[in-house]
């Protein structure tokens, strides 16, 4: 039996920002000198990031600074910004109808009605309230009160791979079940004040958005297990093959993310880029061997875009070209890094391009842990 994603939706936030600009603001929040504040003006240019979307802004046009209002000016009184309560409220605000758009999407593109699916799986490491957005998408798209739910919570950058992966495991022992899987990050919320070159790298990169897609059994004729048409359905990249997961050895340290009482915080070391490069290529060799298969017949690569230097080690460490990740780098410079919900953005863009398999969708998070499916 095959197993496949039938259908890929995606969501942003209404408004975006220009990376320019968010460099220049983050000089009030972040720096205490003119040195400084040219170091954070250097570090925003050289992200990768031209624009990012955010839940926190009010309207379209006008400088950055008069189009949010939740984040108060660094003072002496105010000197983290707003509590994690006051964070979490805002996600429980705005994360139901990002999950909404990106899941109408995914189930019109795969053909499937509301009323099929029969698991939800949800993912966020960005904001937790129970009812969650879970419920929102049970009451609203809205699908059957008996749903089953699962949530995978705070798996970073890589976790729409891990919701697969269960997805999958769902469909195998099950052909019937018709799988929801729904990503929902709000990382602005999380945007940390002052000097810390780890949370500042974070404050560069990171976005919000959302990204749904269906999960289900294959089939060779024109319908879907559930009678539904699959005429909206993507003609590459469909069936998934197998799952890996690889703790990279020596990097429990390298990338975090802690609650704090202003947020949550990242650390995401620069030992990162080398321990890809290092640890990165023996593992996936022996992972694809088990399917009969070498990198160099890897077709196309859905990486996670984490960061410049994320995907510079990743062309390094799998000895392929930077035209290899030009997807990855032209959602990262567009969208910013959305975590969970990113890699799925990549997977989409190769889709309705027309990319060809072997393909390996892979991200990066903390522990250091690589995660990837392998897509035909």
């Amino acid at each position: 039996m095959q197993v496949v994603i039938s259908g890929i939706g995606t969501a942003v936030p209404a408004h975006h920002f220009e990376q320019q600009e968010a460099g220049e603001v983050a000089a009030q929040f972040c720096s205490a000198t003119s040195e400084q504040a040219h170091m954070l003006s250097v570090l925003y240019r050289m992200s990768g990031v031209k624009t990012r979307g955010s839940v926190i802004l009010n309207r379209a046009d006008g400088p950055l600074t008069d189009r949010q209002t939740f984040f108060p000016p660094l003072t002496t009184e105010s000197p983290n910004g707003p509590t994690t309560e006051a964070r979490l409220l805002r996600f429980a605000e705005a994360a139901g109808p990002l999950a909404m758009t990106a899941s109408k999407q995914a189930l019109e593109r795969s053909g499937v009605c509301e009323k099929s699916i029969t698991h939800l799986i949800t993912v966020t490491c960005s904001g937790f309230v129970a009812p969650g957005f879970d419920f929102t998408l049970i009451n609203e798209l809205p699908l059957r009160p008996n749903v089953a739910r699962t949530q995978v919570g705070f798996m970073g950058c890589h976790a729409a791979l891990n919701a697969i992966r269960v997805a999958r495991a769902f469909v195998a022992a099950d052909p019937r079940a018709i799988v929801l899987v729904c990503c929902v990050e709000l990382c602005s919320l999380h945007y940390q004040y002052g000097w810390d070159p780890e949370q500042i790298v974070a404050n560069s990169l990171f976005a919000d958005g959302s990204a749904a897609c269906v999960v289900q059994a294959g089939s060779s004729s024109s319908t879907s297990p559930d009678g539904t048409s699959q005429q909206n359905r993507a003609t590459s990249l469909t069936r998934i093959i197998d799952s890996g997961s690889m703790v990279l050895p020596d990097s429990a340290d390298a990338m975090t993310w802690r609650v704090g009482n202003h947020g949550f915080r990242m650390t995401l070391s620069s030992r990162v880029p080398g321990l890809l490069t290092l640890h990165l290529r023996a593992w996936m060799t022996e992972w694809l061997a088990t399917n009969g298969l070498t990198p160099e017949e890897i077709v196309t690569w859905a990486v996670h875009p984490g960061g410049p230097r994320i995907l510079n080690a990743f062309t390094e460490a799998m000895s392929i070209t930077p035209e290899a990740l030009k997807v990855s780098r032209e959602i990262m410079q567009t969208h910013g890094n959305m975590s969970s919900p990113t890699v799925l953005f990549v997977l989409d863009r190769l889709r309705q391009q027309g990319a060809g398999g072997p393909c390996v969708a892979i991200g990066f998070g903390p522990g250091l842990v690589a995660e990837a499916t392998l897509i035909q």
